[in-house]
């Protein structure tokens, strides 16, 4: 499977559904343009801005633009930066109004949208600070409704908004407008929905300290902008979008009202197109390719929706879901065993390969063997509750495995933890060194420094190291556990992540020569990574764009064309069956290996910091993920099995 297919998770779709055709997107009530990737979106979004910048500079005219804040608009900004830097374009005649901010918030809080905006925005540009304008999350809620109302009277005197941005929220908000909001509403203080405080987690180092409040602008001051883009990235946001750009107009999901503003775009990578008919179910919406890829989606399709196995579809079943295109052009038989024997030939116990075996039809060449494994695992835990099972299976099959941990995972371990394995180190010392007038000074220290810290405070070194230290020794333990010994454990510690705060820097150069560093090293025959694509800035996503730039480079080495790439899931989401290359299925006893392991990182147990919406801890969603993923393939017609860990295949282009 190429990059672009597995990035645009629209396997299979005919290159001949192009965005400008009306009958291909007649399910869109919005103009919906679909890119490649956030980077080719959010410059397209730039371009547009800045011609008309130049068309209101050359008419003596100001530029009201509405801006929005969080993951969505990052890389638009940093396009309009380099904008700014490279080609000389003044932003001296824009002025700006935010969408929102935090309630109750210090205007310079590391969390707030003002830090944000400054930050990531202002301060790179030309733009005049007597121009911009961001609600105040520091004021007296006494104060808040005469705020909001001279909010919207700015808004009014600089001539209303040319162009207002948006990205969208879970729960279908826009701005801090959740569901129930009104049509007509305007600025106000606002109720954040749990799904919305969740998301804000990890920004504010815990959900306990996330606002409860926000300060937005209305449904009604959106609508009421000249021109409107809503921009969104990833799978995270996909069923969300689909249910604003096709779905009915209703206050449940706020971004649904954009369908009655006459113009309003919006700009979307592959990801976040999944759930649109024209791409979940492209045989709706016009003819199609049917390559391999497409006939797998669209039969497996079928089976879900008659409750079926594959053997027992019928030529009827075909025609009753809009799928005769499909049996008259092959017969349906012959397509219901093609298809399963596809799916068949996916299912392997020998995920490095079996020796001495006809390994035509198998997911994974039988030789060489042992074979040299790179398994690269986003955090100190992915590996295990991503593929704990595969992992554990590929040691016991005697290959060499190196697990190549990606970043310290440090954020993630909470201040009680740290506190708590100092406290141990106190007591430690105070065993062997009775005498020492040091001991227990760092645990008062560290005590003190955690008791009385802003959460926006950058952590001492020293304080990160621990927490790092707690970290890795979980990892070891876990690895041990599963077979593997200290030498093949490596912590790869990549520069981007390691910043002091929840706020991680943009990847580069460095990161990318770690991790060249590391394969050209070891030249394995297999390497296995986090294929996690729902957040296109989280860590996941950095972490698989920085190894694929990395092989990209590295194409032309000779190990390289000897290895095969096998991208896992985390604990967030599975790979859909259609796009499945490898599943490995697991016994009663490897699912509890795989636990176990898992129960090995003590500090992502018991109401980890970082746990989302789910509140099942990591096992329990791996250990039901698994066994869902197994019930798939029984109801499919295959044989049954307690648990399965699926991967897909990806090619260096």
């Amino acid at each position: 499977m190429k990059l672009a297919d597995i990035k645009g998770y629209t396997t299979g779709r005919s290159p001949s559904l192009q965005n400008d055709d009306a009958f291909i997107t007649r399910f869109e009530k919005i103009p919906v343009q679909v890119f490649q990737s956030a980077a080719e979106g959010s410059v397209k979004v730039a371009d547009h801005i800045v011609q008309l910048i130049h068309e209101r500079k050359a008419a003596g005219k100001m530029v009201v633009l509405g801006l929005s804040t969080g993951s969505t608009p990052l890389k638009l900004y940093t396009e309009l930066i380099r904008i700014h830097k490279e080609q000389g374009v003044s932003f001296a005649n824009i002025i700006t109004f935010n969408l929102d901010e935090y309630y109750p918030l210090d205007h310079d809080n590391q969390q707030s949208y003002n830090h944000f905006m400054w930050d990531r925005l202002f301060k790179h540009l030309d733009i005049k600070a007597e121009n911009i304008h961001i609600p105040l999350g520091s004021i007296e809620q006494d104060d808040v409704a005469v705020f909001c109302k001279e909010y919207e009277k700015k808004i009014h005197d600089a001539g209303g908004i040319d162009i207002q941005l948006l990205g969208i929220g879970r729960t279908g908000h826009i701005g801090f407008n959740e569901p129930g909001s009104s049509y007509n509403s305007k600025t106000r203080l606002v109720s954040l929905d749990r799904v919305t405080r969740n998301d804000a987690t990890e920004s504010f180092n815990g959900q306990e300290h996330v606002p409860h409040f926000a300060i937005t602008m209305g449904i009604g001051t959106i609508m009421a902008a000249k021109e409107i883009i809503l921009m969104a990235w990833g799978e995270a946001k996909a069923p969300v979008l689909a249910k604003a750009a096709e779905g009915p107009v209703t206050d449940v999901i706020p971004s649904s009202y954009l369908q009655n503003h006459p113009n309003t775009t919006f700009i979307i990578d592959s990801s976040a197109a999944a759930e649109l008919t024209r791409f979940k179910t492209p045989w709706k919406v016009g003819q199609c390719e049917w390559n391999d890829r497409m006939i797998r989606k669209a039969v497996l399709w079928l089976c879900f929706q008659t409750g079926k196995p594959l053997l027992k579809l019928t030529e009827k079943d075909y025609g009753d879901y809009g799928l005769s295109e499909l049996s008259t052009s092959q017969v349906f038989s012959k397509i219901n065993i093609k298809v399963f024997n596809d799916l068949q030939h996916t299912i392997t116990g020998w995920p490095g390969g079996k020796p001495n075996v006809d390994d035509s039809t198998r997911p994974e060449r039988a030789l060489p063997f042992p074979k040299r494994v790179a398994l690269f695992s986003p955090h100190p835990d992915d590996d295990v509750i991503s593929m704990g099972g595969t992992f554990a299976r590929l040691v016991e099959h005697g290959h060499d495995v190196h697990v190549a941990y990606q970043t310290s995972g440090s954020i993630a371990v909470s201040d009680d933890d740290a506190i708590r394995y100092l406290d141990f180190v106190r007591d430690y010392e105070n065993i062997y060194n009775v005498d020492d007038p040091k001991a227990g000074q760092r645990f008062k220290e560290t005590a003190d420094f955690y008791k009385n810290r802003k959460k926006d405070n950058i952590e001492p070194v020293e304080m990160l190291a621990l927490k790092a230290a707690i970290r890795r020794g979980e990892a070891r333990a876990s690895c041990r556990y599963i077979g593997l010994k200290e030498p093949n454990i490596h912590f790869l510690d990549l520069p981007f992540y390691e910043t002091g705060t929840v706020k991680k820097a943009l990847p580069g150069e460095d990161d990318v020569q770690i991790i060249m560093q590391f394969l050209r090293a070891l030249r394995p025959h297999q390497i296995y990574a986090a294929g996690d694509l729902r957040d296109p800035h989280g860590t996941h996503r950095i972490c698989i764009d920085i190894i694929i730039e990395a092989l990209e480079r590295m194409k032309a080495d000779e190990w390289l064309k000897d290895c095969r790439i096998w991208l896992y899931r985390g604990a967030w989401q599975e790979w859909e069956i259609e796009m499945v290359d490898m599943a490995v299925p697991l016994s009663p006893e490897e699912v509890a290996i795989k636990r176990n392991a898992i129960f090995r990182h003590q500090s992502q147990k018991d109401g980890a910091m970082f746990m989302g919406s789910d509140k099942r801890e990591f096992w329990q969603r791996a250990e039901e993920r698994n066994k869902e993923t197994a019930q798939l393939y029984d109801k499919l017609g295959m044989a049954e099995y307690e648990a399965i860990e699926v991967f897909v295949r990806y090619e260096v282009e």
